[in-house]
């Protein structure tokens, strides 16, 4: 297995630069706000942007969990649905780089395809979580992680350069369209590498039959085992950081009135950031334990926000983003790796998909109170109240959420359960 794990190592890290190079000409927190706002789109749709992404992609989660949990082919299945976001993410890019609508209105083409891309994202999830469960040695589970998104950040920070470029050259909106165009495209490649991956054969199958059944096991699972409980309760006050996110640039945009191809340099910015914070947090994750890892993460979004009140020139806005860029980097190597530790023998499917479900009301709850609240107080008042809910979700985590590995729940029989 060492062999296997150094060689899917290699290959999963050239799957992320793929996409890493891509999601730099599509990023939540500075291309697509910056191009909504160009667009026109009102603020509570510029600051929804990466909490829909969330919200969105959370729906499918646990129909997509219970249909696939027993699938045997996952190699078949990863790839499979790596196409469902394609189809989107293309037709808005054709779009916006030939046709260039234009109107008061032109922005809703775009979030129309915006919503049916991360659907199909939230189909992805899922399944990619399983699959990478049978590709990597649990022991070097953040080690792999942290190499993997570090490999797609610093891919992502030559996207961002050349996203820069590219805005910086072409006519509105034709480079944004452009840029959809190439991210389409890195994730068709990036998909295909996932048939030079060696796997394990998964011998774990779900017990449930019915759906039913299934959501019975959902419950059991959130019932019993405190410590996810906790955890989850303080994830749910951290949501709070999504509609923060989504401001950021356009805020500063509005203060310091700087070229829009500055999104590029905001993206490549975090993305390079991101590809060292990576490794680091995956790092720190496996020598002293995940839950310490994602609260490091959780203080750089933090002082992301803190930053961007306090911002007065266009080299003080670029810290915005290198603290997003940490924060971002560690998230997904401690996130992934935390889902696993809670899971242990259980369905990781499950514990992801439960994650993203239970979180994503309050997320859409935030959204719309920031889309209320901006109009009346301004944007900087709302992102202070954003940090105290943010501030309270660090202090949740790191007060009653316990390290998983070392208070794992122990779940009894689930037929003693339906």
């Amino acid at each position: 297995m060492p062999g296997e794990h150094r060689r899917n190592l290699i290959f999963n890290s050239m799957h992320e630069m793929f996409w890493g190079f891509g999601m730099a000409f599509h990023s939540t927190y500075a291309v697509i706000p910056l191009f909504l706002a160009s667009l026109g789109a009102p603020d509570i749709i510029i600051a929804s942007v990466a909490g829909v992404f969330v919200v969105s992609s959370a729906i499918p989660q646990i129909l997509t969990a219970f249909v696939s949990r027993n699938i045997q082919n996952l190699k078949f299945a990863v790839i499979t649905v790596h196409g469902l976001p394609v189809p989107p993410l293309f037709v808005a890019g054709f779009i916006f780089a030939f046709i260039r609508p234009s109107g008061p209105h032109a922005w809703m083409i775009y979030y129309v395809c915006f919503l049916l891309f991360t659907l199909g994202i939230g189909v992805v999830f899922p399944i990619w979580a399983d699959f990478l469960e049978t590709v990597h040695i649990p022991e070097k589970r953040g080690s792999f992680f942290g190499i993997s998104f570090a490999f797609n950040f610093l891919a992502g920070g030559i996207g961002g350069i050349t996203s820069r470029r590219l805005l910086a050259t072409s006519e509105f909106p034709a480079g944004f369209g452009y840029g959809f165009l190439i991210y389409s495209g890195c994730i068709v490649v990036a998909s295909l590498l996932f048939l030079a991956y060696r796997t394990r054969t998964r011998v774990r199958t779900s017990k449930s039959k019915t759906f039913k059944q299934f959501l019975a096991e959902l419950k059991r699972i959130v019932s019993i085992d405190r410590n996810f409980r906790n955890y989850l309760y303080s994830r749910i006050l951290l949501t709070a950081n999504y509609p923060a996110i989504s401001l950021y640039a356009a805020h500063a945009h509005s203060k310091l009135k700087f070229d829009i191809s500055e999104a590029g340099v905001f993206t490549a910015i975090a993305v390079i950031i991101g590809g060292f914070s990576s490794y680091t947090v995956g790092w720190v994750g496996d020598k002293f334990g995940y839950k310490r890892s994602i609260i490091i993460v959780f203080i750089a979004y933090f002082l992301a926000l803190v930053t961007a009140l306090m911002a007065r020139t266009l080299w003080q806005t670029y810290l915005i983003f290198v603290f997003l860029g940490m924060a971002q980097g560690g998230f997904w190597t401690s996130a992934m790796s935390l889902v696993y530790e809670f899971a242990g023998e259980q369905d990781k499917k499950i514990y992801f998909a439960l994650i993203d479900t239970l979180t994503a009301p309050f997320v859409l709850l935030f959204i719309v109170l920031a889309g209320l609240f901006i109009p009346v107080h301004g944007i900087p008042i709302v992102l202070k109240g954003l940090g105290v809910f943010l501030l309270l979700g660090i202090l949740s985590l790191a007060i009653l959420t316990k390290e998983p590995k070392t208070a794992r729940a122990e779940l009894p029989p689930q037929e003693g359960i339906l």
